[in-house]
């Protein structure tokens, strides 16, 4: 049983290495683009910094587990966070999509931290635990951000586009 979570667990792993590659390609394309929304592009730069030492720590729990990264599954998600970046930057639109994007994606997030961490117990890897916690968190809070400025940002969008309100 061990040895079936433990593969279990490296699988989750790898697929959460992939996810935090796509994640940082993609918050690297957004905050070039973010000038016009300055607390957009603050939160992103710090969750960016954050990103990153998450991508550290899973290479950490990597290493304690005897095993690597998978690079066609980095390379897959690298690339496919471009594409996403690249496919909202011609809609006019764009910092919606992205919003909306980024509050499914934090969500898919903790969603795989969640999973990680419901094996520790059964793989033999609870000193993941606190690494993969403190990643948890940090998504938890990113996500908190995101669904508690959907609508700043979208008023931000409608004065930039010089949209009233009905009624104001």
């Amino acid at each position: 049983m061990p040895e079936s979570a433990k593969s279990l667990f490296v699988v989750g792993l790898r697929n959460s290495h992939a996810m935090e590659i796509q994640a940082r390609e993609l918050m690297e394309r957004q905050s070039e683009r973010t000038d016009d929304y300055p607390e957009v592009k603050a939160r992103l730069t710090m969750h960016l910094a954050e990103t990153k030492e998450q991508l550290v720590r899973l290479e950490q729990i990597f290493e304690s587990c005897g095993e690597s990264t998978s690079t066609l599954k980095d390379t897959a998600q690298s690339i496919m966070g471009n594409m996403m970046a690249m496919a909202h930057s011609v809609a006019g639109d764009e910092i919606l999509k992205n919003t909306f994007a980024n509050n499914a994606f934090e969500n898919f997030e903790i969603a795989a931290y969640r999973s990680l961490l419901a094996m520790c117990g059964a793989a033999g890897v609870e000193s993941a635990r606190p690494l993969l916690e403190k990643s948890l968190e940090e998504e938890e809070k990113m996500a908190a951000w995101v669904a508690e400025n959907v609508e700043s940002v979208t008023r931000q969008y409608m004065a930039k586009e010089g949209i009233v309100a009905a009624g104001v």
